[in-house]
C-alpha cells in the first residue's frame, strides 16, 4: 500500500512560519514523522510539497494508478482551488484533508474548503500528529 502526502504553499517554512499557529517543528520533522508512521503501518510513502498550484494538480494526476491513498494539506489553496478539487475528483483516490491548525477558529475565509468535497475525511487542529492520524485512517479504510 502506498500513501502520497501532499503539502501546499508555505509548509516548507514550518518551524519559522507563524509558530504561534503552526508550532516550532520543521518540515523535515514532518517528513520524518510521515516516514516513521509509514514504517509503523507497514506502508510506503512519498512526501511532496509545492508552492505552485499546478504542480500539486500534476502530482495528484500522476498518482493515478500508483497511490492507494492521499493525505493532503493544500494550505492556502484549500480556500481557493477548484483545480485541486477537480484533480482529486478525476483520480478518485481516497484522500484525507489535513490542517495543522483548525481553520474554523481563524479568519472567516479559512472556513471554506473547496477540496473537502472530494475527501473522505478532514482532520484539523492536531498539529503534525494529524498526518499520522490521517495515514492510519487511510490504511484502515483501504484494508476494508
Amino acid at each position: 500500500m502506498h500513501i502520497l502526502v501532499i503539502n501546499g504553499p508555505n509548509l516548507n517554512l514550518l518551524g519559522m512560519r507563524e509558530p504561534e499557529h503552526y508550532g516550532t517543528r520543521t518540515y523535515a520533522d514532518l517528513v520524518a514523522l510521515v516516514q516513521e508512521t509509514a514504517d509503523r503501518l507497514g506502508v510506503t510513502t512519498e512526501c511532496f510539497q509545492s508552492n505552485h498550484e499546478g504542480a500539486i494538480v500534476d502530482k495528484i494526476q500522476a498518482a493515478y494508478g500508483k497511490a492507494d491513498g492521499i493525505v493532503l494539506n493544500p494550505a492556502a489553496y484549500t480556500h481557493t482551488s477548484v483545480a485541486i478539487l477537480d484533480a482529486l475528483k478525476a483520480v478518485q483516490i481516497p484522500t484525507i484533508e489535513v490542517h495543522i491548525t483548525d481553520p474554523d477558529t481563524r479568519e472567516d475565509f479559512r472556513r471554506i474548503s473547496y477540496v473537502r468535497a472530494a475527501c473522505v475525511k478532514t482532520i484539523k487542529g492536531k498539529g503534525l500528529d494529524g498526518y499520522a492520524e490521517a495515514m492510519a485512517e487511510l490504511v484502515e479504510l483501504l484494508q476494508k
